[in-house]
């Protein structure tokens, strides 16, 4: 027998978003350990808000919301903003209600300073970490470091002469610029619409691009990230950011009272031979 669409919607329901999620998906495991990690951050999140006016969004959401993205690969804040509000695993990783409203993508924005000055990014990262020591899934025993170029959202279009005299473009949408016969380097030149990004490249052959540098620890025993750090890219940075992650990195291995530390590191330059002993 033939079936046919119903035309008639259910007029009360009596399950959940959650009740739509398998049980054995991977989400439900990272949702643990998130919102363990998030609870632990309360007091924060408590010192970043004003105890009267309207109720903000849950920072909690905000930065659950980051990991839907990154997980899912959904390319902006807008886009996700409107899959928040038809997709039903979204909604239960959030928390959300079925008559819950999406929030706005300029959520984001108003809130992301907010975010940055607080350092939640950071902790968020350590709470977790820190979930992973108390589970025995880390150890003190062999590191790697390394860094990548992340590219900065600015356009080569912008990458100036610092001492150029501003005029309005002809075209100020998406301005016409010949770059043909100078020579551009980050001592002369920034970008108009994001000074902190340098220009750099990966290796000989690769095109150049106004980028940051990313560089992260790993733990190879266990193959997790433990710490990261994003600095300008001027040629040095992953050598100091090494540096930089394997001292904070022994100094946390002490407060948790791990044993003595017998680290492996690839020595690169005078500065980092001396770095972990």
């Amino acid at each position: 027998m033939r079936g046919r669409p119903k035309q008639q919607t259910t007029l009360f329901s009596l399950r959940t978003p959650g009740d739509r999620v398998p049980a054995a998906h991977p989400l439900r495991r990272v949702k643990d350990m998130a919102d363990a990690a998030l609870a632990a951050l309360s007091p924060t999140f408590d010192a970043m808000y004003s105890d009267t006016g309207r109720p903000s969004i849950p920072p909690e959401q905000l930065l659950k919301s980051c990991l839907l993205m990154a997980f899912y690969s959904v390319r902006s804040e807008r886009l996700f903003c409107e899959q928040l509000d038809y997709n039903l695993l979204f909604r239960w990783f959030l928390d959300m209600g079925m008559e819950d409203a999406s929030f706005d993508h300029s959520t984001f924005s108003q809130n992301r300073d907010r975010l940055l000055e607080h350092d939640v990014a950071r902790r968020f990262f350590l709470a977790v970490m820190s979930q992973a020591q108390s589970a025995g899934l880390t150890s003190s025993e062999h590191f790697s470091v390394d860094g990548s170029l992340i590219e900065a959202w600015a356009s080569l279009k912008s990458f100036r002469p610092k001492d150029e005299k501003k005029e309005p473009p002809d075209d100020k949408g998406n301005p016409t610029v010949n770059f043909h016969g100078q020579k551009r380097g980050n001592a002369t030149h920034a970008s108009t619409t994001d000074p902190e990004a340098t220009l750099a490249r990966k290796g000989n052959g690769k095109e150049a691009r106004l980028a940051y540098s990313l560089n992260g620890v790993m733990e190879n025993r266990n193959g997790l990230l433990v710490d990261l750090a994003v600095m300008p890219a001027n040629g040095f940075a992953e050598r100091d950011a090494a540096v930089m992650m394997l001292e904070g990195l022994k100094s946390r291995n002490a407060r948790a009272r791990w044993g003595r530390t017998r680290a492996t590191t690839r020595r690169t330059s005078s500065r980092t031979a001396g770095a972990w002993e």
